[in-house]
């Protein structure tokens, strides 16, 4: 069995960063050959895929968001790490990390999601 587990602030002040630990457990994050990613849902909005982070510690970004964003990992952890810097009320949304399957990007497991809220 494999989960996920979102963690992080759960407000943060316009033009700060946003920091946000995925840690995942039954599963590690370098087994072949699976990504790792970031996906949110702003209110009464659809879903935003943001990014990725494969087992071998590439990473990929939606181009709407790759100018703010990071993502890492901590192997010896067993955690993902999202950034996302600037950030505005535009970016208030409930933010999920995900494990996607290599070579048919489908997504088997999610977290259950955190909210975080952008406000002065």
């Amino acid at each position: 069995q494999v989960q996920l587990q979102e963690s992080g602030p759960g407000l943060v002040k316009p033009s700060q960063t946003l920091s946000l630990t995925c840690t995942v457990s039954g599963n590690s994050i370098t087994t072949n050959s699976y990504y790792w990613t970031w996906i949110r849902q702003p209110p009464g909005l659809g879903l935003e895929w943001m990014g990725a982070i494969s087992y071998s510690g590439s990473t990929y970004y939606s181009p709407s968001l790759r100018s703010r964003t990071s993502i890492s990992r901590d192997t010896s952890k067993n955690q993902i790490t999202l950034q996302l810097r600037s950030v505005t009320p535009e970016d208030t949304a409930v933010y999920y990390c995900a494990r996607l399957v290599g070579g048919t990007d489908g997504i088997d497991y999610w977290g259950k999601g955190t909210l975080f809220t952008v406000s002065s």
